[in-house]
């Protein structure tokens, strides 16, 4: 049963909240004061234990911090790993995999984030077939994403990976996650499902979705900061899989510098690679806790309750939204769009001066993104500015010097 979340609870504990109205989680969310403690310990640490400090949590905190978001993912301790980011572990999953066979299709849609199609069109030189579905131009998913039904059509049986966005980052597009996942078993492909814009305000469950591999990083909605990528791999699989792009933190014994092929760990430290970016991982856990304290299905209710009060507002105001108007397929950013003489950094830098940080994509719009610490009255002043600064043309005042983030 779900509780209803106070913004007023949470504030304070979010030092940015002071003096600004922070809508912006969706590119980085607002650091939870617990991190200072976090990093202090970390530096006290290193500072008193020094070398020791690896046998004293160092060395297994990317297995330790991962139990932690295995929490938020519904997933068996001991099956999540913690990196850097999505590229790295995008790119480990990738050299794992072969691709000279007639299986060698990789399927996912032009909603993905760029940095996921950068890493797989590099795998063309080794046979990999990647199948881009566009979203459609007209109808009602024009510019949103791509129906579920379309998707499904282009998984087949020479369909090997299926490296897909929870949630788009452009229109906060929710994809079917677990018809997806369903129509890859069906003919023997794997699913990356990746929830770096989903996780922290909409549930995941691993165990439901029945997906082989989630991978994501913290900078957004679970307020982990930058440094802290994730990646849950289904249990069965983990020793079917043996990574190319690999290193010592990777082998079964990395102490023991033996010389030659790589041997494997037989367990998640398999798809690490060099030592591990140990102050990063632990800052993030503030965040993790956070957001598991205040529980993603409430997260969700109020998100939902919050995106669908200021989607109301800004369409009576002659604004558009290229989001889902379903609130049940939409994450929880919302995109507001902008008129083809208007300039959304221009309006990014306009608000950023009221105290308001928002963000803009091209092609896209001005993306706001309430979370657990925002409240409806924040909301309602945005769409006052927003309104405002149509009307006065006030933005065209930053034209140069725009703010991008």
């Amino acid at each position: 049963m779900t509780q209803i979340i106070n913004p007023a609870d949470w504030k304070p504990r979010f030092p940015i909240l002071a003096d600004s109205t922070y809508l912006v989680t969706h590119s980085l969310g607002a650091m939870p004061e617990g991190v200072f403690g976090k990093l202090e310990a970390f530096a006290q640490q290193w500072a008193t234990r020094g070398v020791r400090s690896w046998s004293e949590g160092w060395w297994s905190a990317p297995i330790d911090v991962g139990n932690v978001v295995a929490k938020l993912l519904n997933a068996p301790e001991g099956s999540v790993v913690m990196h850097q980011n999505v590229s790295v572990i995008q790119s480990i999953i990738g050299s794992c995999l072969d691709f000279s066979g007639k299986r060698n299709k990789v399927v996912y849609t032009d909603q993905n984030f760029p940095t996921v199609m950068y890493v797989w069109e590099g795998f063309r030189d080794q046979g990999a077939r990647i199948v881009n579905v566009p979203t459609p131009s007209t109808g009602p998913y024009a510019g949103i994403g791509v129906p579920t039904e379309q998707l499904l059509e282009a998984i087949d049986e020479e369909t090997l990976v299926v490296p897909i966005s929870h949630v788009c980052f452009k229109s906060s597009y929710l994809q079917d996650a677990k018809a997806i996942c369903a129509r890859a078993k069906e003919v023997g492909a794997m699913v990356i499902l990746d929830t770096y814009q989903a996780l922290g305000t909409v549930p995941v469950d691993v165990e439901e979705f029945d997906v082989d591999m989630v991978v994501g990083g913290s900078v957004k909605w679970l307020c982990g900061g930058p440094g802290a990528g994730y990646l849950y791999v289904r249990p069965e699989l983990v020793e079917k899989l043996k990574p190319k792009i690999t290193g010592w933190a990777a082998h079964a014994a990395p102490f023991a510098f033996e010389q030659g092929e790589q041997r494997h760990a037989n367990n998640m430290m398999r798809f690490l690679h060099g030592s591990p970016a140990v102050p990063s991982l632990l800052a993030a856990t503030v965040g993790y806790e956070t957001v598991l304290e205040a529980g993603v299905d409430n997260i969700r209710a109020h998100s939902i309750k919050l995106t669908e009060g200021l989607r109301t507002n800004l369409l009576e105001r002659g604004f558009r939204i290229p989001s889902p108007a379903n609130p049940e397929q939409r994450g929880g950013t919302l995109t507001v769009g902008l008129r083809e003489d208007e300039n959304g950094p221009a309006f990014v830098a306009a608000l950023e001066e009221r105290g308001v940080l928002v963000d803009h994509r091209p092609g896209a719009g001005v993306r706001v993104s309430p979370h657990f610490y925002t409240d409806a009255d924040e909301l309602n002043a945005f769409a006052d500015h927003m309104s405002q600064m149509r009307e006065t043309r006030k933005w065209a005042d930053h034209l140069t010097g725009t703010a991008a983030y």
